[in-house]
């Protein structure tokens, strides 16, 4: 059923089956497909302050990854990477998108890098923001706890009883100013967070080892005259300075947003929006 949101997105929040998977999505606007990739932790509400500029010239599409936002819980699925990249593929299919801009946000980024290794002629332009790259060594102690068994047990059974404020003190850390930080952007990375998702989460880091190589080497295959990356100045998950090094390695434009921390385009939505609208247009075929 599709259902229209009365938010800032002013979207269709709605849904297609994918190999027997519920996968949600938002859709607005009209014009060129642009889908957009939220991060390991969160949901398409992330975007909520990004959709609408963007479906002035695009129609945007938001997927929530499954055992995320409101897609459906599926114990036990594949949470490599290139699983992940044959599940955002399978739903393009589903929902009749050949080839697409795409936006995406850190792990999400990763998979839109692959997937642009994997199918160019399904991507036309990327513009990503802070995607993890081996230049960045910060958030490997996390990894490495989450990855042992007492990281696990904490994850799966403590993260989930922990209160709201918690949750709120743990995303202020990604902004480089937390007053920015609206309950609407609190709700998009924790609306959905449930038990499912949590031990979903604790999955894709225990192979992000692996996953780290398919990505370095996704990357050098990337076209970089067709790649925007974006990066806060003040990113305490990936730092500024792996992404100039990333930059110079593929050939990419680097727009740095000042101030900002993890998530610019919710820091700064204005300043990413018009970032954005810039280098999708005009449309290239």
């Amino acid at each position: 059923m599709v259902q229209l949101l009365e938010r800032v997105t002013r979207a269709e929040k709605t849904a297609v089956t994918v190999d027997g998977i519920r996968v949600n999505y938002l859709r607005a606007g009209t014009g060129p497909p642009l889908v957009m990739i939220h991060g390991l932790v969160g949901s398409a509400r992330n975007w909520d302050e990004n959709v609408q500029a963007l479906a002035e010239i695009r129609t945007v599409y938001a997927p929530d990854a499954v055992n995320m936002g409101a897609s459906q819980r599926v114990r036990g699925i594949d949470p490599g990477i290139e699983a992940q990249v044959a599940r955002m593929v399978a739903w393009m299919d589903a929902v009749g998108i050949d080839a697409a801009d795409i936006v995406a946000h850190s792990h999400g980024a990763s998979i839109a890098i692959v997937l642009a290794a994997r199918h160019p002629r399904r991507v036309r332009k990327l513009a990503l923001f802070a995607p993890p790259n081996l230049y960045c060594q910060l958030g490997l102690p996390q990894v490495r706890f989450y990855s042992t068994f007492l990281g696990g047990v904490f994850a799966r059974r403590i993260i989930p009883l922990l209160p709201r404020f918690m949750y709120r003190r743990s995303l202020a850390r990604l902004y480089g100013d937390p007053s920015r930080m609206s309950t609407r952007a609190l709700e998009g990375s924790t609306d959905g967070l449930d038990r499912a998702a949590i031990a979903h989460i604790v999955d894709v880091m225990r192979g992000w080892s692996g996953d780290m190589k398919i990505i370095d080497a996704s990357l050098r295959e990337l076209n970089g005259a067709r790649t925007l990356l974006l990066w806060g100045d003040m990113d305490r998950a990936v730092s500024l300075e792996s992404g100039r090094r990333l930059a110079g390695m593929i050939g990419a434009r680097l727009v740095v947003v000042e101030g900002t921390g993890h998530m610019p385009f919710q820091e700064m939505p204005e300043q990413c929006n018009e970032a954005l609208v810039r280098w999708l247009e005009p449309f290239d075929l």
